[in-house]
């Protein structure tokens, strides 16, 4: 009997000794019967924490496979082991730059220590989601918009690290938590796409300035090297008869060399120094 209360924290009164011996000897009536209810299984993602008497028994959760127990003076809980997610509802949220958005996330978490989550919190689930709203909440609190919107991996290390020494006591383990989506006001999101388009706008017309800027210069190059040499301008005649003809056969041009204007040009150029 001393063995069944070594697995309990404190020694036991003598009402508690006294249920366990009788719990034993009905027990050891009614076999094979009691084995039904004395052996209990749990599975591999599973663990059982056990209370005789209201203490937790010693040695920790039980499991994987068979574990014994006495129906009289025992009571066992379940706790599963694998990771589970939850939905951090839509929080509206005012920036550090005073602009409210509404933000939601998803948290993924499991148990690290079955008997601390059992005999250290109520409902370590709801704790946790409870936990994790008011986290997301206090994080993008000192954000601005522009942080919340670019920044989403960093902040989702944050809360995640912040979470998991949060809920440690709890033997919960947070291992991720993700930024969902970030919902803006729709005059926000107006004024945005104006600013966003002004913006482009902007782009477009610095870019046009830059290109005329570059074909002047070219122009002006262009001109340089026909007045150092005339023939490159009837070549230019001759390659612009050649475009002509290969769109527009409709058209005629008769190109007529400027060698005959020069001296009418002459003429008039000695006549406005005479005057």
């Amino acid at each position: 009997m001393d063995e069944l209360w070594a697995t309990v924290g404190e020694s036991p009164g003598l009402c508690a000794f006294l249920l366990t011996v009788i719990s034993v000897i009905l027990i050891i009536v009614t076999l094979p019967f009691s084995l039904f209810l004395c052996i209990k299984v749990v599975q591999e993602y599973e663990r059982a924490v056990i209370f005789r008497l209201g203490r937790l028994v010693r040695g920790g959760a039980k499991g994987p496979g068979i574990f014994f127990i006495i129906p009289c003076i025992d009571s066992y809980c379940k706790v599963d082991l694998r990771t589970v997610s939850f939905d951090v509802p839509p929080q509206e949220i005012l920036s550090k730059d005073s602009v409210t958005v509404a933000v939601d996330a998803v948290v993924y978490y499991r148990i690290s220590n079955a008997t601390v989550a059992v005999s250290n919190v109520e409902d370590y689930g709801r704790s946790t989601r409870l936990l994790a709203a008011t986290t997301l909440r206090n994080v993008l609190g000192t954000r601005d918009l522009a942080q919340i919107l670019s920044e989403r991996e960093s902040i989702s290390h944050m809360m995640q690290s912040s979470l998991d020494e949060a809920t440690d006591p709890w033997g919960v383990k947070v291992e991720r938590v993700e930024i969902k989506d970030v919902r803006l006001p729709v005059q926000l999101q107006r004024a945005m796409a104006a600013e966003a388009e002004a913006a482009r706008e902007a782009r477009a017309k610095v870019i046009a300035a830059e290109g005329e800027q570059r074909a002047s210069r070219a122009l002006k190059e262009a001109a340089d090297v026909i007045a150092d040499t005339p023939a490159a301008l009837q070549l230019r005649y001759l390659q612009t008869l050649n475009s002509i003809a290969a769109e527009k056969n409709s058209t005629i041009v008769f190109p007529i060399p400027m060698d005959l204007f020069k001296g009418f040009l002459k003429r008039e150029e000695i006549a406005s120094r005479a005057s």
